[in-house]
């Protein structure tokens, strides 16, 4: 199979888009095939995206009290999860965060708030923080709040906030067994809105939530149409309370198979492989790298991760770089990381962060 995953590779970076028979043959991929896939995939990621890997870092600015009733999401009020709730944090702490992610040299600061959309004083907040962040350091700014109106899009985007992500999860036909308190379209809209506002868009979805393999190819197919900037790849680690709790974790082999499906579909996309990386991977997460082309680091909103220093190590070792919002490729430094303190993310009972 080796030449069909050679021959996918070619038709990737001729600009013609894959079928959708040829990105399901991706998902039945054979052990066997593993790293032929993902040589194949590499080839893809590096046209675009050479040796480099960027890192995000996520910053949970308002925890829990989510009106809305994502199945997979522990700070929702509709769930018996112990995700626990804080009011959104100040401009200080918000500025204080982007300096913690720029010391572990990544690329994108994300500011997340747990919420239907940005209330008035939520976006006055991640808006001055913003302001101060960019007169401050060179570091690219995201912000996910929800879903968003014409006006509030505009706001963001002239504020500073360079990337708007709002995530699609899974597929149209999918999407109401997981929500029932806001539509796939809603979402759809809110992405058209930042990338009218001017803002890259991230938008992706979470891989396990019970979907089909139809459902699947739906997605990366949709977010083809939507044209967006960035994709992130999640892998479903079910939260306790929640109406997903309990769900098995994705097979990794068959995580791989779907950043390499995601990879062909969107050969110049930003490819993130996201949250439930080090669960799900485990001892193969440096295999990611050849689909994907960035990571989060310092853990995600309510869960630990790995740390800086390790995700230094594994791209270091990988044969990797890092690339930083100026645009410059630099090496991966696991030593300097080790002054950075560990992130003690907002809520009880969650995993620490793992080295």
């Amino acid at each position: 199979m080796s030449s069909t995953w050679s021959a996918l590779a070619d038709k990737a970076l001729s600009g013609t888009l894959i079928s959708r028979d040829e990105a399901r043959a991706v998902l039945h991929a054979s052990v066997d095939d593993t790293l032929t896939l993902l040589d194949a995939a590499f080839r893809v990621r590096r046209a675009h995206w050479g040796r480099r890997v960027s890192l995000h870092v996520l910053d949970n600015a308002k925890l829990g009290a989510c009106p809305e009733d994502c199945g997979f999401c522990s700070q929702s009020s509709k769930h018996a999860s112990p995700s626990g709730e804080a009011p959104i944090k100040s401009v200080d702490d918000l500025v204080a965060g982007a300096r913690n992610a720029h010391a572990a040299r990544a690329k994108r600061y994300c500011m997340v708030t747990a919420t239907r959309g940005p209330s008035q004083r939520d976006l006055d907040t991640i808006c001055e923080a913003a302001q101060r962040i960019k007169s401050e350091m060179d570091i690219e700014l995201c912000a996910s709040l929800g879903l968003l109106t014409e006006a509030k899009a505009q706001r963001l985007a002239s504020s500073g906030v360079d990337r708007f992500n709002h995530n699609l999860e899974t597929s149209e036909r999918h999407y109401a067994t997981i929500v029932s308190t806001h539509t796939w379209q809603d979402r759809v809209k809110t992405v058209q809105l930042a990338k009218a506002a001017g803002m890259d868009t991230c938008c992706g979805g979470i891989v396990g939530l019970g979907e089909s393999e139809e459902d699947l190819l739906d997605l990366a197919f949709a977010l083809r149409e939507l044209d967006v900037d960035s994709v992130p790849v999640n892998f479903l680690d079910a939260r306790p309370g929640t109406p997903l709790a309990g769900s098995p974790l994705v097979e990794p082999g068959f995580a791989l198979r779907a950043l390499c499906m995601f990879r062909f579909v969107h050969p110049r996309t930003d490819l993130r492989v996201a949250g439930g990386r080090e669960i799900t991977l485990r001892a193969l997460q440096a295999m990611a790298l050849y689909p994907a082309n960035s990571i989060f680091t310092q853990g995600y909103l309510t869960t630990g991760g790995a740390t800086p220093h390790a995700d230094h190590q594994m791209i270091k070792d990988a044969g990797f770089e890092l690339e930083l919002a100026s645009g410059e490729s630099v090496p991966a430094d696991p030593e300097a990381m080790m002054a950075i303190p560990k992130v003690v993310r907002r809520g009880p009972s969650l995993p620490v962060a793992r080295d």
